[in-house]
């Protein structure tokens, strides 16, 4: 909520009075009328009369002073594109008769109107785009992930202006293939003015804090990842991607965001993939950013929706967390990887005392649907626009490889919302 704040002026009340004038001839001095109360100038005499004037009083002015600015962001979990998923994309591509290799925007269309109503938007690009390597989504057995460039062509209509990289696939095919995936999306930033972050050509880029201002806002933007699948970055490679365990590296960085910008933003790639659980561990790493001066955590890597909090810091002010953002598109097989959360938030700058707070923070549920076991029709729904039918409808039980938690009903989405995010911060209406 803005908060309008009024201050009122000096008011600056105007007599009149005439100065002395010296009336040089003979040495004497000529007087001048005396002003008396509400402005009226008499005579010399003392009398009115034709040597009467009047100056009219001037009321007190009051000026407002200019409101708080105030930035609405959203964000996005993992942009998981499976195999199913590009299928998908193709198939859209062939139904639209344009000649397009992919169409990924059915994908995404339910859920444009929050995206587009943002004046930030944040995603997670789970998966690199290397355009000289073969398009692979864990098909095979593989967890291997190279998207098809239309993926970036799709969430940048959509309206994402903020991506972020710090992810464990990112050398799925090799540090080559990650630097030609840096080179696209530094060539989309500067194409459409994107804020690309998480994995970085040399030390100075990651170095070099981005710094998106919105509004009259300046807002930092950090990203970290937990592991890369077991690969490293060579010894004679100069990429760079800060990992969580750098916390030396973490806490410059935030400090330095939080002196440069007004507002910080950290994305946490971290935790235990398909589970609820918050870890003691992140718990802390999350209290130590805000501390260092983190306003908004947006967490994922465990492709579920988990619980959400505020975390205070010594001084009496405090951050928010989002521990995990789950999926925003996948093609898993369990029913906890379907449901994802959008979270959404206003930066709010006081315009008295130029403090940030985050205000009016709420999570969109969202669940991902397909219509039968070769996840046809794949879309992305905001709780808002979904249905028990639907829900009875999906796609899950029947699709392979067999889930553990393969069921699906409109009790089982709820239930996973209800557990997973707190109630104070749930929109099942956005």
């Amino acid at each position: 909520m803005m908060r309008i704040r009024k201050k009122h002026s000096v008011a600056v009340i105007f007599a009149a009075a005439l100065l002395s004038l010296s009336a040089v001839s003979c040495g004497s001095v000529e007087e001048v009328g005396r002003v008396e109360s509400e402005g009226a100038v008499v005579s010399p005499s003392g009398e009115g009369g034709p040597e009467e004037t009047t100056v009219p009083a001037t009321e007190p002015t009051t000026e407002p002073l200019p409101e708080d600015k105030t930035v609405h962001v959203c964000a996005a979990g993992d942009n998981l594109i499976h195999y199913s998923v590009y299928k998908n994309a193709e198939q859209y591509a062939i139904a639209a008769g344009e000649g397009a290799a992919y169409d990924f925007a059915p994908l995404y269309e339910n859920v444009r109107y929050i995206i587009e109503d943002a004046d930030v938007a944040i995603l997670n690009q789970e998966t690199i785009i290397s355009q000289s390597n073969e398009i692979r989504g864990a098909n095979g057995g593989a967890l291997l992930f190279n998207s098809p460039p239309e993926v970036a062509d799709a969430v940048i209509d959509l309206g994402f202006d903020v991506f972020t990289m710090a992810n464990n696939h990112l050398l799925d095919f090799g540090p080559a293939a990650l630097e030609e995936s840096i080179n696209f999306w530094n060539q989309k930033a500067e194409t459409y003015d994107l804020t690309v972050l998480g994995a970085y050509l040399n030390e100075a880029d990651a170095d070099n804090i981005r710094i998106r201002e919105v509004n009259g806002v300046k807002i930092a933007f950090l990203a970290y990842a937990e592991h890369i699948n077991g690969f490293s970055i060579p010894y004679d490679s100069t990429l760079r991607v800060v990992m969580n365990y750098e916390t030396d590296v973490i806490e410059r960085q935030i400090k330095e965001a939080s002196q440069i910008a007004d507002a910080v933003i950290v994305s946490a790639h971290w935790g235990v993939e398909d589970t609820h659980f918050v870890s003691e561990d992140r718990k802390i790493l999350a209290q130590n950013m805000v501390n260092w001066g983190a306003d908004v955590i947006l967490g994922s890597h465990t492709h579920t929706s988990q619980t959400m909090e505020w975390l205070e810091r010594p001084d009496g002010t405090r951050g928010f967390v989002f521990y995990s953002m789950g999926n925003f598109v996948c093609a898993q097989t369990d029913n906890f990887n379907l449901i994802g959360e959008i979270p959404e938030f206003d930066l709010v700058l006081d315009s008295d005392t130029n403090e940030l707070t985050v205000e009016n923070v709420s999570c969109v549920p969202t669940i991902v649907h397909y219509d039968d076991g070769n996840f046809s029709n794949m879309r992305v729904f905001p709780y808002s626009m979904y249905t028990p039918e639907l829900a009875a409808s999906h796609g899950v039980p029947y699709a392979i490889p067999y889930g553990t938690y393969n069921t699906f009903s409109w009790d089982i989405v709820n239930s996973i919302i209800d557990e997973n995010i707190p109630q104070e911060f749930r929109a099942l209406e956005r």
